[in-house]
């Protein structure tokens, strides 16, 4: 009953309501309050502040709450080991990626599934701040993000590819019959670009700066799918990585020109896993094809492929 009150409390802090959290959890509201006036009872401490509604936890419950999800994820880990020695792996594995990133996941969902067909995937998309704090809550098991960029805190790092870029711009603009772009010229056009909270828009950004000019953006947006849709719509251009051709190609009307190596170093994306706590056979299985797979020479060659077609 311990583990299961654990899990209520888990569920209240993603939430953050009292409702949602007993949804999640496939109770009442009222049996998940209960199950937690239960746990303060056997600690003999306060976890929860209580209104009208959920107002976050005590000094006493955050402790309480860090050990809940430790706990859980090595109960989680304990039952893919089980599953394991019953004939097979299986479970969810939950992976949070970064949007340049998340075309990229299937090159290696795709083989670990096929060597282990029971296993299940959830993939969510996020920011890189976002993964480092949700592998700290044990809410995903492994992230996909840059890995020498921005600091990272404690993690555990699986380099897989360098990140280069391409400039996407309409055949019958300005630019659009050039077989080369500078940076210099990239800022100059109008574009359409990731939201500042996205990593590969502030890396983008300062390679931008760089050129001592300002950058000309119309178009913001958090999808790829919104920047694929603009450029042909407006006419606007974009600078996106290399990993995107392959995935999405190129949109009609619109030609793929490389831009030059950047004066900043090159950004490397990787795996990131958490820096303690127990490791999952899952996050095991899917750092071994990491370390199977030559993602970066398969990347470039598609990406170069894709981009001398346009």
């Amino acid at each position: 009953m311990l583990l299961r009150r654990l899990e209520y409390l888990a569920a209240l802090a993603r939430e953050g309501h009292f409702g949602r959290a007993a949804q999640a959890c496939h109770v009442t509201q009222p049996a998940l309050s209960a199950g937690i006036l239960k746990l303060e009872k056997e600690l003999g401490v306060q976890v929860v502040r209580r209104g009208q509604r959920f107002e976050g936890f005590t000094p006493e419950g955050l402790q309480v709450l860090e050990w809940a999800h430790r706990i859980l994820a090595e109960r989680a880990a304990l039952d893919q080991t089980l599953a394991a020695m019953r004939g097979g792996l299986s479970g969810t594995l939950r992976i949070g990626a970064i949007p340049t990133a998340l075309s990229v996941a299937s090159l290696l969902t795709a083989p670990l599934r096929a060597e282990h067909p029971l296993v299940r995937f959830h993939l969510a998309s996020m920011s890189s701040r976002e993964i480092v704090q949700q592998l700290n809550d044990f809410e995903i098991d492994v992230g996909m993000t840059y890995v020498d960029g921005e600091p990272l805190g404690k993690v555990r790092v699986v380099p897989l590819y360098r990140e280069h870029y391409v400039f996407l711009t309409p055949t019958d603009g300005p630019l659009g019959a050039r077989d080369a772009v500078t940076w210099a010229e990239a800022a100059a056009a109008p574009l359409c670009l990731l939201t500042p909270d996205m990593q590969n828009r502030r890396i983008i950004d300062g390679h931008l700066a760089d050129t001592g000019r300002t950058s000309n953006v119309v178009v913001e947006t958090d999808t790829v799918s919104a920047i694929y849709a603009h450029l042909p719509a407006m006419g606007l251009s974009s600078i996106v990585p290399h990993t995107w051709l392959p995935a999405f190609g190129v949109p009609d009307g619109i030609r793929a020109v490389p831009l030059p190596k950047p004066r900043r170093r090159v950004h490397r994306v990787g795996l990131v896993l958490a820096g303690h706590g127990p490791e999952s056979l899952l996050v095991r299985a899917l750092v071994d094809v990491a370390r199977g797979v030559d993602l970066a020479h398969g990347l470039d060659q598609s990406a170069t492929t894709r981009s001398g077609a346009e």
